[in-house]
């Protein structure tokens, strides 16, 4: 598991190991398909992609789970369909001993990256 803070996001996935691994390169190639403008960033020491001067989603690997960070929004947005999955009020935790719901998640991303451009735009 992570224990000295990574640099960047690829340094934070290369300290996992199998399937670890590959469920959050997985998840990386997921949130950049459904975000391509968003930047990558390491923020509380865990990766997260920046869109329209806020954060957009964030993820992190643990010992059984990953975790998914799409801020309150994108939770209460997509309540119904994170029903089989622990949810919190801004985090969902999706097992590792199961296929990562990418579907969901890239609906959740264009999502939260829609709400931070409206942000944006109603800024200026």
């Amino acid at each position: 598991m992570q224990r000295i803070p990574a640099k960047d996001i690829d340094e934070y996935i290369a300290a996992f190991e199998g399937k670890v691994q590959a469920s959050l390169v997985k998840l990386r190639a997921t949130i950049k398909k459904a975000a391509p403008k968003a930047e990558e960033k390491m923020s509380y020491a865990i990766p997260t992609f920046f869109l329209g001067e806020k954060n957009l989603v964030h993820f992190a690997a643990y010992e059984k789970h990953i975790g998914f960070y799409p801020a309150p929004s994108g939770i209460k947005a997509f309540a119904k369909e994170l029903m089989p999955y622990k949810t919190s009020k801004g985090a969902v935790q999706f097992p590792l001993d199961k296929p990562l719901p990418l579907t969901i998640i890239t609906k959740i991303v264009k999502f939260r990256a829609a709400e931070n451009l409206a942000a944006l735009k109603r800024k200026k």
